[in-house]
């Protein structure tokens, strides 16, 4: 099955635009520094490019990719509840961020917010059975369409997950890579 993103491909441009760049900055006198703004031009297109086909996925369920994120992560918990505090941690982002998730998937009705049992100030986050069969239909779409063939060689994907790890862990991301991790 093909989707309306691959149907609808914008023309490709006669050169790179990241390479002639490139070129400019070398020219320009900043060659030093030609490969390090490539490389961060190059990895933000390919957010765009990502982020515009998981949104094309994602349109039809109503989901944006935060709201799906926060599904996934509450789908794969042992009881389906998280703290929103926690919730924010481990998805990286501010709480202002999940608590307006939240909200949105609150109103569809995806997810309940219940009292903390053992903590009177904290807040749950649940997900109801309507958000375990928009999330698990939704996975199933992305994992087709997104995840199965993300752009690249399957040869190099661990090479790059390996390498963006490396670039987020030197981030601070997170303190210790996982000896485990399957690119590793």
């Amino acid at each position: 099955m093909t989707t309306p993103s691959e149907k609808r491909k914008p023309a490709a441009l006669p050169l790179d635009p990241i390479a002639e760049a490139h070129r400019q900055w070398v020219t320009h006198g900043w060659g030093d520094v030609a490969d390090g703004m490539a490389a961060v031009t190059s990895i933000m297109r390919a957010q765009q490019i990502m982020l515009a086909r998981v949104d094309e996925v994602l349109k039809p369920t109503g989901l944006t990719f935060a709201r799906y994120e926060l599904l996934a992560l509450l789908n794969f918990t042992r009881t389906g509840a998280l703290p929103m505090a926690k919730a924010s941690a481990r998805l990286q982002v501010h709480p202002t961020s999940v608590t307006n998730a939240v909200d949105r998937l609150e109103t569809a009705g995806l997810v309940k917010r219940v009292p903390h049992p053992s903590d009177r100030r904290a807040t749950l986050i649940e997900i109801t059975d309507d958000g375990r069969q928009l999330v698990q239909s939704a996975t199933e779409k992305l994992n087709e369409h997104v995840f199965a063939s993300p752009g690249i060689d399957a040869g190099q994907i661990r090479s790059l997950i390996q390498v963006l790890a490396e670039l987020r862990h030197a981030a601070g991301d997170f303190e210790h890579p996982a000896a485990e991790a399957p690119w590793r």
